[in-house]
């Protein structure tokens, strides 16, 4: 694993520990950064960290908290609280 894919890891820890904080801004600025690093470094995001954050607003999503989920005919249906929503398919 190269030193952007660790970098990425580690700030999807640190957001993810920010957002059980209820450290909203410093969650989003770490997400902000590792989509930079991704970028730069021409990477893909890990499924996690993708499925966790929203696209809108970059905000890292809580369920139960900031985020809704539901499940429809063979799609996850996640809502962030800016309005966003993201679907994800499953196998029943």
């Amino acid at each position: 694993m190269g030193i952007a894919a660790e970098r990425i890891e580690r700030l999807h820890a640190l957001a993810r520990a920010a957002a059980a904080d209820c450290e909203d801004d410093r969650a989003r600025y770490y997400v902000r950064l590792a989509r930079r690093v991704a970028e730069r470094n021409r990477l893909a995001l890990p499924r996690a960290f993708r499925r966790f954050t929203c696209d809108a607003c970059d905000a890292y999503l809580r369920p139960g908290k900031n985020a809704r989920v539901r499940l429809r005919d063979g799609h996850v249906v996640v809502t962030c609280d800016c309005g966003a929503q993201a679907r994800y398919p499953y196998e029943d």
